[in-house]
């Protein structure tokens, strides 16, 4: 059992009547504004699990997640409500589609409705504000254009074409319904491999119907149709500031020694970077 109530207070929406077209639609705008895509966890030392019913617990305690806290919990929500969720074993890729199909790095939804499939997609950072049809085709929301094609490499699957300007360039998802629970080997690996960008990189994201905000490590960026902004955060507190008022994190439970340490790691990281290659993109958790 989930808290659904609670849920939907977070999310600023009355219980829906029916699952209907219109009340998905205003889930998934209301969770991608509301719910930010994050990894602060990872980088305070305090592992999370998958399990639907905790990620959601996350959620009404002002926290988010990345795609399989995200999607996971989203899938439980819909579930409750009436809707027929599939959760789908998919993967981020770069500019050629793997041959191998989906890595599992990525936990993609659909939702049927009226015998149509849709991609329920809350965990794509940066990504859809809204639902996307199973039918291939471009389609824009707010200063975003994105496509859906049919997967070259998986048989019966989808290829989601993210924006130019977006994180990743791609996610890939086969076609058969898998549980949440085969992504908790991934979510090790993404959560503690010294490899992963979520290990590499702290990130907070959340989409707005006018684009799209993103703190990775000290660099705050706003993407827009008329542009992009970007600034450099020089003090803990701006920086703690930022988390809670632009991705409205609720940080309470993070205790003052935590906080500095948090803030000391991401500010060195930043430092290194900037020594490094601070001309070039900073690593990316979407890309993981």
């Amino acid at each position: 059992m989930i808290d659904v109530d609670g849920y939907l207070a977070v999310l600023g929406v009355a219980r829906p009547a029916a699952p209907t077209a219109e009340a998905l639609w205003e889930l998934h705008r209301a969770q991608v504004e509301r719910v930010a895509y994050e990894n602060l966890d990872i980088h305070l030392g305090r592992p999370t699990g998958i399990d639907a019913a905790e990620s959601v617990a996350r959620i009404t305690r002002g926290r988010g997640g990345y795609c399989f806290h995200l999607n996971g919990a989203f899938a439980a929500l819909l579930t409750a409500l009436g809707y027929e969720v599939t959760l789908h074993r998919a993967g981020v890729q770069g500019e050629d589609e793997d041959p191998e199909g989906p890595g599992g790095d990525h936990l993609a939804l659909t939702v049927r409705l009226d015998g149509e499939p849709w991609l329920v997609d809350t965990g794509l950072a940066g990504g859809m504000h809204e639902p996307l049809p199973l039918r291939e085709g471009s389609y824009t929301q707010g200063p975003f254009t994105y496509a859906m094609v049919p997967s070259k490499a998986v048989p019966g699957g989808w290829r989601f074409l993210h924006d130019p300007r977006g994180a990743f360039t791609s996610m890939v998802f086969a076609p058969e319904p898998v549980e949440l629970a085969s992504f908790a080997e991934e979510h090790v690996r993404l959560s503690t491999s010294p490899e992963s960008g979520f290990v590499r990189v702290c990130t907070a994201q959340l989409r707005r119907a006018e684009g799209v905000d993103v703190l990775r490590g000290c660099v705050l960026r706003r993407i827009e149709a008329g542009g992009t902004t970007e600034r450099t955060i020089a003090s803990a507190d701006d920086w703690y500031d930022v988390l809670s008022r632009v991705f409205r994190l609720d940080l309470t439970d993070v205790e003052a020694p935590a906080r500095t340490e948090l803030w000391h790691r991401v500010r060195t990281a930043h430092q290194e970077w900037e020594a490094t290659s601070g001309a070039g993109e900073q690593p990316s958790a979407e890309r993981a």
